[in-house]
């Protein structure tokens, strides 16, 4: 059946295995996996890059980020030396496993401003984008442990619930934002997310739900799907201007794959623009100088990727055990892990960072920074100064609507090279000066009672960095990503050049060819993409599945 309702047969082409082929399978791939097995009679089959999600320290909540090595399930990108960031390379993840960024990510559930998604609407020309048409998706795919209504799905597959445990520093930190005017805030998935309060997570009971295990989980044993992995996909075929299939490597061979309807790719910001330009897809000046043959010049391909960014202020604890120091090695490791065996509670069901706050800079009046409460010093030991190993919360400031755009290249015509990433950081003044003044708001929650009553020093900035342009120094050698890249094949009106794909995500200039990842994204939402990555893409189904099967009905 299609979105509407209606059974759907698409009888394969001669010679084609398959009708659907699906590059990916990340987060928008398994949503797609799901649509077409439970919605269609279609064969489908899923090439994933990555291991299938089967390492038991992905489910559980707080596994990867502690539990596993760095980058055994995912690609480290290096960027390009960042000309506004200190000259640094920085090094940006993307999931290289089933679930893709779902598997790896720290699982927070958010949705963004009702205005993102109308600016998507407005980007493509078209009312199929906006956050009325977006939040029936939203609905439908989660399975809220808490909320219901008309906001809220309790009944689908996603499962998203509260933190099983609660630190102190979390706790500390929400009365002193209130305590600085800012409003509790129980949902911030209603479209204008405001205030300071408790965030959801796609976990519950310390068990992660990816979208391999959410979407995929529910058919991939059905006949019609064939998965598979550590399968990497070199170039889309084309029969004149229609995809028919795709060229990837297995076990060291060479395959060709061939499909009578559609290929999706899903493959994330930073591959799904790669794999276009080794097609032949992409900017006329950089693929002759590859000697890569042109089918379609689409200068758009590559370009306007961005990034949420920020920078964190590094707090030194009292030791009093407010948050998670030292609580995954030792004797309190093993308590840990005994409390979560025995009862399934603990600081084993946390992610890690419960609480948030959103505010407005100079910029206007809608919130242009979130600061995340991180109970652990962790990941602040970049830049020339290292941290010391104590106890200790960051507040880490971030953009919400980052205005710098940067781009996704080749590096060659090799794909085995990964793409040259350039996210042009800071690019914009904007940019920077909203970070001067979310750092400086972070300094005044820091100062509050009853957080302050928690801390002893403040590590990093210090206190000896104090006017705008120390501040401004210090975000420069420190600012990082948030793991969000969005953009590089961006949704746009047929008439501007620098658009990838229609308002039906379809690839301009050719035929059975669509995009159903963050990549589309003409601008990032202001939350973290793993939820609104989801939605994008069982929109993107609907379009497509309506359009093929009942003309002019685009159902939710």
């Amino acid at each position: 059946m299609n979105a509407m309702g209606v059974a759907v047969s698409r009888s394969p082409a001669p010679g084609a295995d398959c009708e659907y082929i699906i590059v990916g399978g990340g987060t928008a791939g398994c949503v797609a996996a799901w649509r077409l097995l439970t919605e269609t009679d279609a064969r489908v089959v899923m090439l994933e890059t990555g291991a299938d999600y089967a390492s038991p320290y992905l489910k559980l909540s707080p596994g990867y980020s502690r539990l596993v090595p760095k980058g055994v399930h995912c690609t480290l990108h290096q960027t390009v030396p960042q000309a506004n960031a200190g000259n640094r390379v920085l090094e940006i993840a993307t999931g290289r496993v089933l679930g893709g960024g779902s598997s790896v990510n720290a699982q927070v559930y958010m949705r963004g401003y009702r205005s993102d998604y109308d600016r998507w609407g407005l980007s493509a020309g078209s009312d199929l984008w906006n956050w009325a048409a977006m939040l029936p998706h939203f609905r439908r795919l989660e399975g809220n442990q808490k909320f219901d209504g008309e906001f809220h799905g309790s009944a689908g597959p996603l499962v998203v619930a509260d933190p099983g445990y609660f630190c102190e520093y979390s706790r500390l930190f929400v009365k002193a934002a209130q305590s600085r005017g800012l409003p509790f805030t129980a949902d911030f998935n209603v479209g204008a997310p405001v205030g300071t309060g408790f965030l959801q997570f796609t976990a519950r009971g310390g068990r992660r739900c990816s979208a391999a295990e959410a979407f995929l989980g529910k058919v991939r044993s059905n006949p019609r799907f064939r998965l598979i992995t550590r399968a990497q996909v070199n170039r889309i075929v084309f029969e004149g201007f229609r995809a028919a299939g795709v060229e990837y490597v297995h076990r060291g061979r060479p395959h060709t794959l061939r499909c009578s309807s559609e290929v999706l790719l899903a493959a994330g910001a930073l591959a799904s623009p790669k794999l276009l330009m080794l097609s032949g897809v992409g900017p006329e000046a950089q693929l002759r100088r590859f000697n890569i043959p042109v089918l379609v010049n689409l200068p758009g391909v590559g370009q306007n990727l961005h990034d949420h960014a920020g920078s964190p202020l590094v707090l030194a604890g009292n030791s009093r055990g407010f948050g998670y120091f030292r609580q995954d090695r030792g004797w309190r490791l093993l308590w840990n892990l005994l409390e979560y065996a025995l009862f399934r509670r603990g600081r084993l069901t946390t992610v890690g960072g419960e609480a948030t706050s959103f505010h407005a800079t100079s910029e206007g009046a809608t919130p242009t920074v979130q600061i995340y409460c991180v109970p652990m010093i962790g990941y602040a030991n970049t830049g020339a100064d290292s941290i010391p190993a104590v106890d200790g919360v960051k507040l880490h400031v971030t953009l919400l609507r980052p205005h710098s755009r940067g781009s996704v290249s080749l590096r060659s015509a090799n794909p085995d090279d990964l793409p040259l990433v350039d996210p042009n950081y800071l690019a914009d003044g904007r940019d920077l000066k909203n970070l001067v003044e979310g750092l400086k708001i972070a300094r005044e929650l820091a100062a509050t009672t009853p957080l302050r009553e928690g801390l002893t020093a403040e590590l990093r900035p210090g206190a000896a960095v104090k006017d705008d342009a120390a501040i401004a120094d210090y975000i420069r050698s420190t600012v990082r990503t948030d793991w969000h890249p969005v953009g590089s094949c961006r949704m746009g009106r047929s008439g501007d050049p620098m658009s990838v794909v229609d308002e039906t995500l379809a690839v301009m200039g050719v035929d059975g060819l669509r995009v159903i990842d963050a990549s589309v994204m003409p601008n990032i939402v202001s939350a973290n993409t793993n939820a609104p990555t989801m939605a994008l893409a069982d929109r993107g189904l609907s379009l497509m599945l309506s359009s093929g099967a009942i003309s002019g009905q685009l159902g939710p």
